[in-house]
């Protein structure tokens, strides 16, 4: 009838790989020396997988490529926590500002 199909991820869960080794993967499919499919089974990962991380290091380059989900990049970061900051102390002014006005409020006859 065939061979048997050997999984790669058996247990189905979802597997994360780093940044570096996907970057050695990249690396071991263009060196040519073995096909992506034996390539694959050695490294325990999809054969399409490794060709999506080769197109996502074309496209991105060698910085922008791998960052993890949702990782912002760190200028984006820096001016999340600015805006955090900013909106806090806005908040501190207009409870401040609203205190203040309730007295005044009382104080006018």
């Amino acid at each position: 009838m065939g061979k048997p199909v050997k999984k790669i991820n058996p247990g189905g869960e979802r597997a994360r790989h780093t940044k570096e080794f996907k970057l050695e993967a990249v690396r071991l499919l263009e060196q040519g020396e073995k096909t992506g499919a034996q390539l694959a089974l050695e490294l325990g990962v999809a054969r399409n997988q490794l060709y999506k991380w080769q197109e996502q290091l074309r496209v991105k380059g060698e910085d922008n490529a791998f960052r993890g989900p949702g990782a912002k990049p760190v200028s984006e970061r820096s001016e999340i926590e600015r805006l955090k900051r900013e909106v806090k102390e806005l908040r501190e002014e207009r409870d401040i500002l609203k205190k203040a006005a309730k007295y005044f409020a009382k104080q006018l006859p």
